[in-house]
């Protein structure tokens, strides 16, 4: 078997479905599997995947126990000689795993191989590569100096390489991250000491000090809704600080004047983040349906009346308003859709999908907060 993609699910059910919908595209014509590890979901994550996607093998957690341990689950079942562990709020293109897997095979001294991701909103996000945090790394992305000059303080996000290029980086982000299983097995997968953030930062690590390289491939986009992973709240706080600092005890010599420095950059990266409130009501004034004339335009008609305009994406170049897009998940392909997405980014646009066969649409129009789920 090429590829085994292995997807750790809590708690976003519409998510997952469109997620798996674009994973069985984008598997089609590959020896692949799919594993979808549930980490004891309460929103009917394991009905859905269970009525949708009988193909899917499914592993129901009792427990939460979190990313690290759900996918070291996962991969203890997979068969491929390669696996992708992928989130659940992402939607990859048709032919994403083709072109990763064609990379993959032309390096010897594979280690990770990361994607270009982009947000609801199309716009890139930049932890898709990272320079290792090193003390003064770190210190560079928490005081925001890598705002000020990408030359001497833009080792933080990679930016020796351009986010559609090709090369190799020090750290990959834990939504997308692409190996052969045989690696994954030798270094024991993630550090189960960890819950939710720092794994993949230390999986990362724990590659490069094998002596193996991990590369970031700028010729593939996915779209990472990224909000729904989590809840920017204390919760977050609490866990995020804990894995930086087991990530920095681990891997670092501490000294006290490192351990202040260190506690005062969590404490302000952590803070800002949960200064990020949920984004007020947004009300466009219109609302594009992009698609022929079908079922689903007729639904949105009797929900948002005359502002419901029918269109296709020839309008998009010479939109001058705002307005929130929605595609019809039966007529584009999801490679369509990311380029569409990437392409018009803002523009004062915003986007959703109505994901074939569902009743619901869905779209995330902030990075740090959660997206919309509207069911008909």
């Amino acid at each position: 078997m090429q590829l085994s993609v292995v997807i750790l699910n809590y708690n976003v059910r519409s998510f997952l479905e469109l997620c798996l919908q674009s994973v069985v595209a984008a598997t089609k014509a590959l020896d692949a599997e799919i594993i979808v590890v549930d980490n004891a979901s309460p929103d009917g994550s394991v009905r859905m995947v269970g009525q949708q996607f009988p193909e899917v093998k499914l592993i129901e957690n009792q427990d939460n126990c979190g990313f690290p341990r759900g996918n070291n689950i996962g991969v203890a079942q997979a068969k491929g000689e390669y696996i992708c562990i992928l989130n659940p709020d992402t939607i990859v293109a048709e032919d994403t795993f083709h072109k990763v897997l064609q990379f993959a095979r032309q390096k010897q001294d594979l280690g990770i191989v990361g994607v270009k991701l982009i947000d609801g909103t199309g716009n890139y996000l930049p932890e898709s590569k990272r320079g290792l945090p090193t003390p003064w790394v770190a210190f560079t992305k928490f005081m925001s100096l890598y705002k000020l000059s990408k030359r001497y303080f833009g080792k933080y996000y990679a930016s020796h390489v351009n986010d559609t290029a090709i090369g190799e980086v020090d750290v990959l982000v834990g939504a997308f991250m692409f190996m052969k299983r045989t690696v994954y097995k030798e270094l024991g997968g993630f550090d189960e000491r960890y819950f939710m953030y720092g794994e993949d930062i230390d999986l990362s690590y724990a590659v490069q000090q094998k002596g193996l390289k991990n590369y970031y491939f700028g010729q593939t986009t996915i779209i990472h809704f990224k909000g729904e992973s989590t809840v920017k709240d204390v919760e977050y706080l609490r866990r995020f600080k804990e894995g930086m600092d087991l990530f920095y005890n681990k891997h670092f010599k501490k000294k006290m004047l490192f351990d202040i420095f260190m506690q005062i950059g969590i404490e302000r990266f952590s803070g800002s983040k949960l200064r990020k409130k949920e984004l007020p009501e947004r009300t466009p004034e219109t609302i594009m349906y992009l698609g022929e004339v079908s079922e689903h335009s007729e639904v949105l008609r009797k929900k948002y009346g005359d502002r419901l305009v029918e269109s296709d994406p020839t309008v998009l170049d010479t939109l001058g308003h705002q307005a929130t897009l929605v595609f019809d998940g039966s007529q584009y392909s999801y490679k369509e859709i990311i380029q569409m997405w990437e392409t018009h980014k803002n523009k004062g646009l915003t986007y959703r999908i109505w994901p074939k066969g569902c009743n619901f649409m869905l779209g995330s129009d902030s990075a740090d907060s959660r997206g919309e789920v509207v069911f008909f």
